[in-house]
């Protein structure tokens, strides 16, 4: 478990992940209304190079944005609660880029079997944990080595 104080530190955690991301990796961000998913999302797409400002796709759904080395897909399924459609949701997880998923337990019949999962549990109103887990191998060392990064810090 990571434990973020404030938002430097929700920022501090987003760098040292986007340090470690690649293009195809594909993020779960779960935590209740207001946990930080977007702000994690816009702290990520700071760190890889976004310049455009980075905010809640919930009545688009998708919305991506050209990072530096590559693009950042940002996807809120909030909406599509007991919703069967698949907006191709492939077409976006085979892209090169990184795709960062909001309420994925609304798609989870169209996810890919291997990503990284990252529970945002609210503490208060500035404080949160970060339990991070991995599905795969490429994911499982991703996982290690932002902890390891996070913990040397």
């Amino acid at each position: 478990m990571i434990k973020i104080n404030d938002l430097e530190s929700l920022a501090h955690f987003a760098e040292v992940l986007a340090k470690h991301l690649s293009a195809g990796d594909i993020i779960l961000l779960n935590g209740d209304l207001g946990a930080g998913k977007t702000t994690l999302t816009q702290f990520i797409g700071k760190a890889i190079g976004v310049k455009r400002n980075i905010n809640s796709p919930t009545f688009n759904i998708i919305k991506s944005y050209q990072g530096s080395a590559f693009k950042l897909h940002h996807m809120d399924c909030y909406r599509l609660e007991d919703s069967e459609e698949d907006l191709g949701f492939d077409e976006y997880f085979e892209d090169e880029a990184v795709t960062l998923i909001e309420w994925s337990v609304f798609i989870e019949s169209f996810l890919p079997d291997d990503h990284l999962t990252i529970n945002i549990k609210t503490i208060n109103e500035t404080k949160r944990h970060l339990e991070i887990k991995a599905v795969g191998e490429h994911y499982q060392k991703l996982k290690e080595v932002v902890e390891y990064d996070i913990s040397v810090d």
